[in-house]
């Protein structure tokens, strides 16, 4: 990344410029060429041609961001015609050595750039009467700047010079010299505050020359610059002079009409571009809303499918337990031929001993024995062999179907292992997939009940409107404040001030109870997520819907057997929580005719806008007062009405302020009735939004929340600001 690089300008900016260029050129322009604020860092080629070419006497080209005068392949030289050079607000750090080139110059303004020295050529411009230096780094001036012998007006204020040059006593015709007096050593500061006149004596006894008023040396340069004027027509110059400045400042006019017209049509292309982006947007949304319905049908696809798949995992689990059942018959029909090779074991074993017994029963002589021991052995021998060679057979038979059933069980037992456990993996898939999905349901009941009980817990909803009463009575104190404030009313500003100050307590004493509910409400939340058992469904979409089926206070105020009068009264003073109390009393509208102030306060009704509207309800309620009003008003029908404040001009109406409340306790703001005035006040920054932040402590309501940000006081009280609350409007 370059440490240096070139800032573009904007295309404000270059619109402007060739407005500008353009407007130069055309037939009949005057003589000024104006490219101030087109944010260049050099200055172009084209506006040395045009200097040169039409020979134009003014040129401006402050508020730049100007690094050098001359660009590269120009000479200074092409200006040699301009008598005003405008070059403040830049960021020129030096300025051409052949500035002395300029010889028709007369006025030279580089106020406020970077510029650590003048050029010694600075003394050619023998017809330089305007020199402007304020603002820059300078630390000296240079010699040469006493052969300016036109010179009627220098600044070399806001810069490190300290010490004079006494080549100045030369300039003959200064009439104006401004300077830093107090860090001045030569000439010393005492000499610098007495002024011009002083300085120049004080030049002039130090290089010994006689000091002369510089009305004796001004004749001859009104002469140089009116050529053709006489001697004697002092006058008539000074008119020329101000009939010259006079055109100028028409000119300069004309230009800042053309300007303003350039602008107006700037604005017109910024609306057309509002417009076509606006109309991108509307297009973003079709384009979204198709892709949202489009997402709508793939996921009902993809639902269908999951049921399919479904299907098919149930056939496949069925296919799987017939499976089972086939391998464990065929099992149970091994078995049952391992018994019979058993028994057929057990049988040759009989026929053996059976054999062996005979021959011991046998009780013959031996020769019969020997011949019917021959016999028997070549029977017993052919029957042996018969027998064995049946076995034998029978065993190869039986071993071949053992391997047989043996080699298929242990393949079909590897392929119905293979697709049980895929089976079970995505049983486990579908499991995983189904807690997180009750997890997340659960959570989003859980913050829809947790949003509910706020919703319908009574002391959080009277904390949050009595907060919003007392925010719309500061912004009315403070409207008011606003408008009295240049009248004569000191009392009524001091009554204003403690009204404010005594409400802005309170909306920070409600704003710390309305966190400590929050807080409550959140705890009892905690319990209740303790105390819900684990393995209970949808535990908070059964609390949200019992918190909905609750009943409202006023209606089991009135079931209680409260008057419906007396309940309504309470609820249009936002005084809800006090029901519970007159239920617990049994306070009827016959038992608070006779009751005071004092007793409403035992009872634990500490509020005393809530005690007066109470005590003056009862006695409105009471059929004898009515009953005798009715009476007086049949007697006296043509009296006139008494004045109230809302009938009287410009009438403010003051409510007295509650007593001084207890965290526990809740409050009833009051604050002035403004009659006269607008109903949103404007922010007193910016004078165009409305006021929607509360400065805390002092409870002013005077800023936008753009403006707010970047302040630390109060811009009406100039009290430090310690918290900002936001007011919603509507």
């Amino acid at each position: 990344m370059p440490l240096f690089f070139k800032k573009k300008p904007s295309e404000d900016s270059k619109k402007k410029l060739e407005f500008q260029l353009c407007l130069s050129k055309e037939a009949g322009a005057d003589d000024v060429l104006d490219i101030s604020a087109c944010e260049l860092s050099e200055v172009p080629t084209s506006a040395y041609s045009i200097c040169k070419v039409i020979q134009k006497k003014v040129l401006i080209l402050h508020n730049n961001e100007l690094r050098s005068l001359v660009p590269k392949g120009c000479d200074i030289g092409t200006l040699a015609t301009l008598k005003v050079l405008d070059l403040h607000e830049n960021k020129l750090t030096s300025l051409p050595e052949d500035i002395g080139k300029l010889t028709s110059l007369q006025i030279l303004n580089v106020e406020k750039n970077r510029l650590k020295s003048l050029p010694p050529s600075i003394g050619d411009l023998q017809l330089l009467q305007t020199l402007n230096v304020k603002g820059n780094c300078l630390c000296e001036l240079p010699f040469s700047i006493g052969s300016l012998s036109s010179l009627r007006t220098l600044n070399v204020s806001d810069n490190n010079i300290v010490q004079l040059p006494k080549q100045l006593a030369y300039i003959r015709t200064l009439e104006t010299f401004t300077l830093d007096a107090a860090m001045m050593t030569y000439p010393p500061s005492s000499v610098c505050v007495e002024g011009t006149e002083s300085i120049q004596r004080f030049l002039c006894s130090e290089v010994v020359i006689e000091y002369c008023p510089p009305s004796q040396y001004l004749l001859p340069v009104l002469e140089h610059d009116c050529g053709k004027q006489d001697t004697n027509s002092f006058d008539s110059l000074e008119e020329a002079w101000k009939n010259k400045f006079s055109n100028y400042e028409k000119r300069k006019e004309e230009k800042q009409q053309q300007k303003l017209d350039f602008e107006r049509h700037l604005e017109e292309k910024q609306k057309e571009h509002t417009q076509l982006f606006l109309m991108n947007i509307a297009h973003k949304e079709s384009m979204l809303s198709s892709v949202r319905q489009e997402q709508e049908r793939l996921e009902h696809g993809v639902s269908q499918q999951q049921k399919v798949q479904d299907a098919e995992r149930m056939l496949m689990l069925e296919k799987v337990r017939q499976a089972e059942d086939d391998i464990s018959s065929r099992i149970n029909n091994m078995l049952m031929d391992n018994n019979r090779q058993k028994k057929s074991a057990a049988f040759f074993q009989a026929l053996e001993e059976d054999r062996i017994r005979m021959e011991h029963l046998a009780a013959i002589t031996q020769e019969e024995a020997n011949s019917l021991r021959k016999k028997e052995v070549a029977v017993a021998m052919q029957r042996m062999l018969s027998d064995s060679s049946t076995m034998s057979l029978l065993h190869e038979v039986n071993d071949v179907r053992r391997q047989t059933l043996v080699s298929e069980t242990c393949k079909s037992m590897e392929y119905f292992d293979r697709k049980f456990d895929r089976v079970m993996s995505l049983q486990l898939l579908d499991k995983s997939k189904a807690i997180t999905q009750i997890i997340q349901e659960e959570e989003m009941q859980k913050a829809a009940f947790q949003a509910l009980q706020l919703q319908k817990d009574a002391v959080h909803n009277y904390i949050r409107d009595q907060i919003k009463l007392i925010e719309d009575d500061l912004k009315q104190l403070t409207k008011l404040e606003i408008k009295r404030r240049n009248l004569d009313t000191e009392n009524l500003q001091e009554f204003l001030v403690e009204q404010r100050s005594a409400l802005s307590g309170m909306l920070q004493q409600l704003m710390k109870q309305r966190d400590q509910r929050e807080q409550e409400l959140r705890q009892v939340l905690v319990e209740m997520q303790l105390k819900s058992d684990s393995n209970q469904q949808n535990y908070w979409m059964i609390q949200y819907q019992r918190l909905l089926n609750t009943k409202p206070l006023t209606l089991r105020m009135q079931e209680a057997g409260v008057e419906t009068g007396l309940v309504n009264m309470l609820c249009k003073l936002s005084a809800q929580h006090y029901l519970p109390i007159l239920v617990h009393h049994k306070v009827t509208t016959e038992s608070l005719r006779h009751m005071k102030s004092s007793d409403l306060k035992k009872l634990g009704i500490h509020e005393i806008g809530v005690q007066k509207a109470l005590l003056n309800w009862a006695q409105e309620n009471n059929p004898e007062t009515a009953s005798q009003k009715n009476d007086e008003a049949a007697s006296v029908p043509m009296a006139s009405p008494p004045l109230t404040p809302s009938l009287l001009p410009n009438a403010i109406v003051f409510h007295a302020p509650s007593s001084p409340v207890t965290p526990g306790t809740p409050v009833t703001p009051s604050a002035p009735s403004p009659v006269e005035g607008p109903g949103i006040s404007e922010c007193v920054v910016c004078m165009e939004a409305a006021a929607q932040i509360i400065f805390l402590p002092c409870g002013h309501v005077c800023c936008c929340q753009v403006c707010s940000g970047a302040l630390q006081g109060c811009p009406l009280c100039r009290s430090t600001i310690l918290q900002c609350v936001r007011l919603y409007h509507g």
